[in-house]
């Protein structure tokens, strides 16, 4: 009887020992001390997210160092850090500063409409697009109004993606693997399908602007889904070019 009471504590002190820790707190305006709700919380470690609901109330899976992304239109995003006195105390309050706007100037540009399509499309000047030719190959490869880079990329189109993705790839197993579990949390994808800002990405994936655009540039997705699309868009599309390289890397 005593070894199985041992047994038993020891199996009821793995399996609390297993469960997720999780932390509180409320989210409040900076100048009123208002709660604000519907703002989103990611755990960029964890992979998780949670909304605040009308009191400014979130619960979120957090461990101590774990780095929180808060952000809500109209006010500036914040990083916080989980402390030891947050997870002991499981709840604290958290302000956000309102965005100052301005009016940014409008300038018209100097072009006289008539009204007429076939009269005003000669009179707007037209985009003058580099285009790259090479010997052998039937196909001609846009490489941008005065792009600095253009040929470089055109070139690097050639060959195979694998090679330059795993600089990336290959040497960040951990952040990746949070590709993987974004699948798995429904209300985080709901967060990322509302961002365009890629703050969280960033943080995610250990990388920055530069580095994104070059991973999707030689995924071959195009200047305008870079500038368009989401961020949930943006992560999917990393995820699938990943798959694609380690089949790469197989072969």
């Amino acid at each position: 009887m005593r070894y199985f009471t041992v047994f038993f504590l020891y199996i009821f002190s793995i399996t609390a020992f297993a469960q997720e820790t999780t932390v509180q707190g409320t989210i409040v305006n900076d100048n009123t001390l208002f709660p604000i709700w519907n703002v989103n919380i990611v755990n960029t470690n964890k992979v998780r997210g949670a909304i605040s609901d009308a009191k400014g109330n979130f619960e979120i899976n957090a461990e101590v160092n774990d780095i929180l992304l808060i952000s809500c239109l109209g006010f500036q995003s914040i990083e916080v850090k989980v402390t030891n006195d947050w997870i002991k105390n499981r709840t604290t309050r958290i302000k956000l500063t309102e965005k100052a706007y301005a009016l940014e100037e409008i300038v018209i540009p100097p072009y006289e409409l008539t009204g007429y399509l076939e009269v005003d499309s000669k009179l707007i000047p037209e985009r003058e697009n580099y285009w790259y030719s090479i010997a052998g190959l039937t196909q001609r490869y846009e490489g941008g109004e005065n792009s600095p880079n253009a040929f470089g990329r055109v070139m690097g189109s050639l060959f195979n993606p694998a090679d330059a993705l795993y600089n990336f790839f290959g040497k960040k197993p951990k952040e990746l693997k949070k590709l993987r579990e974004l699948k798995n949390d429904d209300k985080l994808r709901g967060i990322l399908q509302n961002r365009y800002d890629r703050q969280t990405i960033y943080l995610m994936l250990g990388i920055n602007q530069k580095e994104l655009n070059e991973i999707l540039e030689r995924c071959n997705y195009s200047e305008a889904f870079m500038k368009t699309a989401n961020d949930l868009q943006v992560l999917d599309a990393v995820s699938g070019c990943y798959e694609e390289y380690k089949i790469l890397k197989k072969k």
